[in-house]
């Protein structure tokens, strides 16, 4: 059985990972196997802010030239399409439990919302002001606040009387 254990710069970096293992004649094993530590990822909504002036820069533009440009020139009803198509391949993924290619679908699932929002004026901040908005609601309270009552709708008239 191996284990593995990570030596750490001053500044708190791996270095390296010593790997301790076995021999057939039962003797631990050290091997030195160097560590490139991975470049942080920022998780936050600047990198879709970025995307979205991207896209939206691309309104107008030559559709020969530009993918988003192509897909803003066939309106909103194509670009919807492309959206629900990529959310399907999005589930997909997921229920086949494909991470590496549920990661990759995301990716094409959140570019073509935000194509459908440049395409239905929709801006970045809109969402994310209903977001706030939304925060610290409960789900079940907040669709409840949005629901819709319904109108029951009686036929009005006179009725023949037998």
């Amino acid at each position: 059985m191996a284990k593995s254990t990570k030596k750490k710069t001053a500044a708190g970096r791996p270095k390296a990972s010593v790997k301790v293992s076995r021999t057939a004649g039962g003797k631990s094993k050290k091997t030195r196997v160097a560590k490139v530590a991975a470049a942080p990822v920022v998780s936050d909504a600047v990198v879709l802010d970025r995307l979205f002036a991207v896209i939206e820069s691309r309104r107008g533009a030559d559709p020969t030239v530009s993918h988003s440009a192509r897909l803003l020139s066939r309106g909103p009803a194509k670009v919807a399409q492309k959206f629900g198509e990529e959310a399907v391949e999005c589930l997909i993924e997921a229920v086949a439990g494909n991470r590496d290619a549920l990661i990759a679908e995301s990716a094409d699932v959140l570019y073509h919302l935000l194509v459908l929002w440049v395409s239905s004026d929709v801006g970045p901040e809109e969402v994310w002001a209903e977001l706030i908005r939304r925060e610290g609601i409960s789900g079940i309270a907040e669709k409840a606040a949005r629901a819709k009552p319904v109108v029951v709708r009686r036929k009005v008239g006179t009725s023949k009387i037998p």
